[in-house]
């Protein structure tokens, strides 16, 4: 879809160099400039949402108690002491 909004800004620059109105000038470069933005934000938009991880995989706070205390009570059987967060 990004792709169309390029596309689009084109067909604009070129209606603009080929009129000869003023007013049809300064509508056509103004969408062509509208059209621009709104590809880079797009293009943007989609490059952000590519790198985003999956909220299914963000723990619930019960999970991470769980998983806490599973990593406790393994360093308690190994036998060294627990640490804390920060020191």
């Amino acid at each position: 879809m990004q792709w169309l909004y390029l596309l689009l800004a084109l067909v604009a620059l070129a209606v603009a160099f080929k009129t000869t109105s003023v007013a049809v000038l300064m509508v056509s470069l103004l969408a062509a400039l509208g059209f621009l933005l709104a590809w880079v934000l797009k293009l943007l938009a989609a490059r952000v949402d590519s790198q985003t991880r999956d909220a299914s995989l963000i723990l619930d706070p019960v999970e991470l108690r769980r998983l806490r205390e599973q990593a406790e009570a393994r360093r308690a059987a190994a036998g060294t002491p627990p640490t804390t967060p920060g020191a």
